[in-house]
C-alpha cells in the first residue's frame, strides 16, 4: 500500500504541481492578448506562423513537459499554428534528456538524438503549414473561445480567469495521471519490455502506442528500455516522437473540433513510427 502511494498518488501530485506555473503564465498571457493587447499584435501572432514550426521544435527540446501542455493551449486559441503545434509535440523531450544524461550515454549521441528530433519536427511543422497554406485553411484567432467553453467570466479580470482555467485543467489532469500511474504500476514494465525485446517493426508501433500515453512515465519508460538493451535506438525515437506528455491531454480537453485532435494523434503516431523505422534500416542508430 505504501509503494502504490508513493509510486501512484504521491509521484502524479508532483507531476501535476511541476506544471501548474506554465498554465497559469500561458493562461494569464492568453487573457491579456484577448482584453489588453491591441490588434497590431493579434496580426503579428497570427502572421509568425511561417517561423513557428523552427521556433516551437527548439522550445520543445528543453526537459519540461509543461511546453507542450501551453502549445496545446496556444493552438486551441488559434494563436499558433498546426505546424507549430506538431513541431513542439514531436520535439518535446519530457525526462529524455536527464535520463540519457544520468545513463552516461555519450555527448555527441545525445545532441544527435536532440537534432533528429529538431528536425523531424521542424520538417512536420513546416510541411504541414504549408499543405494548410495552399489549401487556403487559416482560422481566426479566438482565444475568447476557451472563456465561453469554460464559463470563466473573464470580465472579473485577467487573474481570476487565468487561475480559473489553470485550476480547472490542473484537476482534469491529475485525475488522469492518477488513472495512468496506476495502470503502469499494477500492468509493471516487465510485461512492457516483454512486447519490445527484439522484435523490429512490432517494437517501433508498441513504442508508438506507448509514446501516446499522456504523461511523463512514457519517456521514462521507453529510455530506460533503451539504457538496458531492450530496444533499439530508432524504437525509442518512434516512442519518444509521439510523446508530448500531457499536452495531449490538454489539447483533447480544450481543442474543437474534436475530430482534430484525432488527426493530430495519427499524425504525430504515423511520424514516430516511420521515423523510427528510418532511423534503424539507414544505420543512424548505429551513431547513437
Amino acid at each position: 500500500m505504501e509503494e502504490f502511494l508513493h509510486e501512484v498518488v504521491l509521484e502524479g501530485l508532483i507531476d501535476t504541481a511541476k506544471l501548474l506555473p506554465f498554465l497559469f503564465l500561458t493562461y494569464l498571457a492568453m487573457e491579456f492578448l484577448e482584453h489588453k493587447a491591441e490588434g497590431r499584435a493579434l496580426r503579428f501572432l497570427e502572421k509568425s506562423g511561417v517561423f513557428g514550426p523552427a521556433l516551437g521544435a527548439l522550445v520543445g527540446t528543453v526537459p519540461q513537459c509543461g511546453f507542450s501542455a501551453a502549445a496545446a493551449n496556444l493552438y486551441a486559441g488559434r494563436i499558433i499554428t498546426l505546424g507549430t503545434l506538431l513541431a513542439v509535440f514531436l520535439s518535446t523531450s519530457d525526462e529524455m534528456l536527464p535520463l540519457l544524461i544520468a545513463g552516461n550515454v555519450k555527448i555527441t549521441s545525445v545532441l544527435l538524438i536532440l537534432g533528429i528530433k529538431i528536425v523531424i519536427g521542424i520538417a512536420v511543422g513546416m510541411l504541414v503549414d504549408l499543405i494548410l497554406r495552399l489549401r487556403h485553411q487559416k482560422e481566426e484567432v479566438h482565444i475568447d473561445a476557451l472563456c465561453e467553453q469554460d464559463h470563466c467570466h473573464c470580465e472579473k479580470g485577467i487573474f481570476r480567469s487565468a487561475l480559473h482555467h489553470t485550476l480547472h485543467i490542473t484537476l482534469f489532469l491529475l485525475l488522469v495521471t492518477l488513472l495512468i500511474n496506476a495502470s503502469v504500476f499494477f500492468v509493471g514494465e516487465e510485461t512492457i519490455a516483454s512486447l519490445l525485446y527484439d522484435r523490429p517493426v512490432i517494437s517501433h508501433i508498441v513504442a508508438a502506442f506507448l509514446g501516446l500515453i499522456p504523461n511523463c512515465a512514457a519517456s521514462v519508460v521507453l529510455t530506460g528500455f533503451y539504457l538496458k538493451g531492450f530496444i533499439t535506438a530508432g524504437a525509442m525515437l518512434a516512442g519518444l516522437l509521439p510523446g508530448a506528455g500531457v499536452g495531449l491531454l490538454v489539447l483533447f480537453r480544450i481543442n474543437r473540433p474534436m475530430k482534430e485532435n484525432f488527426l493530430i494523434l495519427l499524425l504525430l503516431f504515423a511520424t514516430g513510427v516511420l521515423s523510427g523505422l528510418l532511423v534503424d534500416l539507414t544505420g543512424l542508430a548505429s551513431l547513437i
